[in-house]
């Protein structure tokens, strides 16, 4: 995955049946990082979104597929559905939408996915950790969810992706903006319960990524955030890249 290799030459090393966070203030594209990422890893994924709608996931998707904006995808998918529906056609990630996200619902959702696919799925993610039921200001609801997700982790081996919020009322978060948030900065200092939490930003200005790894059981990682990779992210096109629009755009006119 190209767009990854800053990060994984610093030696940030998903491994499969982690618990994994995703954490970012408002605004920073963490889905669409998550979804993104899943996408790129191309590995049976089961996707429970409180955020996004069916519609928007869908685009996104296509999108990605596609290489036409979300904006160009949802208009195209009124006068030609089945374009979009052939893009999505080696998609390996099913969703689950709705909010709140119910463990009872988790459970239904895994149920069925096996008896569809006779296996678990290798990636389960949970967008967002404050949307679980009970989880929108509750510590220890929030608390009980991360034991629950590193369970289900255990139980099924898969790798659990959790995304959540870091604060927007910080000094940090004002004077410094663009910057990962620290890992102090996680709501409920639950970015210290995973084996790996990263920390992303977006410079809405350059649309520079920043991915820090701010906490890794069997790596390196800067619990300031202040090391971090970078990526450059296209929202419009739900697409990250290891280089910026100008390099690309002199790639392309070389080719």
């Amino acid at each position: 995955m190209p767009a990854f290799s800053q990060l994984y030459e610093r030696g940030t090393r998903p491994r499969h049946g982690e618990v994994i966070m995703v954490a970012g203030r408002s605004g920073t594209q963490k889905s669409g990082f998550a979804l993104f990422w899943v996408a790129q890893m191309n590995l049976p994924t089961l996707y429970f979104s409180a955020d996004m709608s069916a519609f928007t996931a869908s685009s996104r998707l296509a999108s990605m597929a596609t290489g036409e904006t979300t904006e160009q995808v949802e208009a195209g998918m009124a006068t030609d559905p089945k374009k979009y529906l052939k893009a999505l056609a080696d998609s390996r990630i099913t969703f689950s939408f709705g909010a709140p996200i119910k463990w009872e619902s988790v459970d239904e959702e895994l149920e069925a996915y096996v008896e569809l696919f006779n296996s678990y799925p290798q990636i389960i993610v949970f967008d967002n950790l404050m949307d679980f039921e009970g989880g929108e200001s509750d510590y220890t609801e929030q608390m009980a969810v991360m034991s629950s997700a590193t369970e289900l982790a255990r139980a099924t081996g898969a790798t659990i992706i959790i995304l959540h919020h870091a604060s927007d009322k910080s000094w940090e978060a004002k004077s410094d903006p663009w910057a990962p948030p620290s890992r102090d900065q996680v709501k409920g200092g639950l970015s210290e319960k995973p084996e790996l939490s990263l920390s992303v930003a977006l410079d809405p200005n350059s649309m520079e990524y920043r991915v820090a790894t701010i906490k890794q059981r069997m790596g390196p990682s800067d619990p300031t955030a202040r090391k971090y990779a970078v990526m450059w992210c296209e929202p419009e096109f739900t697409r990250f890249h290891n280089t910026s629009p100008l390099q690309r755009q002199m790639q392309g006119a070389r080719q």
